[in-house]
């Protein structure tokens, strides 16, 4: 078997394990991409690494969108609008040129590598970001979720707001906003009825009851 073959297997293996469709997860992403939408052009270029489902990218409104994820079958989820490209990450970013986006979102991604692949990673969101772009980090504070973080097999490495930040500051970004409490970790812990009232009001207040989940909106000066 060839490791493509391989790849393909793991990764249809996952979404029908782990991360299945889910249409409630487009609703929360709805909310969720007009809550940070001040973080993003409106006449930009925006790259989303790790798109899955492209439930976030989908959702923002940019005059450029583009969505990488090593899932084969990933392509048919995205919207009308929305460039696919098939491609492990793991290998890095050298598809793309240098300062060529004004944003990257990373949703639930970093986590799933090594550390030292993790930090390449982000060394190369940097490279290909517009100085004054921003990559938007949305993913488990290992801080909060400790009890279900590894119930994802798939879990590589451990951050917390603090390891996070910090690692982004080490490969040259500024913070711009931390949240150490910003979603769920998953939407089975969420317990009022997802409706996008109900979200929206949720992520603008100050308690953030079953919250595992952190962003991080880092600037590349």
């Amino acid at each position: 078997m060839s490791n493509n073959s391989a790849t393909d297997i793991y990764s249809e293996r996952y979404h029908a394990v782990h991360l299945r469709s889910e249409p409630a997860r487009s609703i929360v992403w709805r909310v969720i991409a007009d809550h940070l939408s001040l973080y993003i052009p409106h006449d930009g270029c925006v790259l989303e690494i790790g798109a899955g489902y492209c439930d976030w990218i989908n959702n923002v409104r940019a005059r450029i969108r583009i969505a990488v994820d090593i899932w084969k079958e990933f392509p048919r989820y995205a919207a009308e609008g929305v460039y696919p490209i098939v491609h492990d990450l793991s290998c890095g970013l050298s598809i793309f040129g240098d300062n060529q986006f004004d944003t990257v979102l990373a949703s639930n991604v970093i986590e799933h590598f090594n550390a030292d692949v993790g930090v390449m990673l982000v060394r190369e969101c940097y490279r290909i970001l517009h100085p004054s772009g921003r990559m938007i980090i949305v993913q488990p504070n290992f801080a909060f979720s400790y009890k279900h973080y590894f119930d994802d097999y798939t879990h590589r490495a451990v951050f917390t707001h603090v390891s996070l930040s910090n690692m982004l500051k080490s490969q040259g970004f500024q913070i711009d906003d931390l949240k150490s409490r910003f979603t769920p970790y998953s939407l089975r812990d969420i317990s009022f009825p997802v409706h996008p009232f109900l979200i929206k009001a949720y992520l603008i207040s100050p308690l953030k009851p079953f919250a595992g989940q952190m962003l991080v909106v880092a600037r590349k000066p």
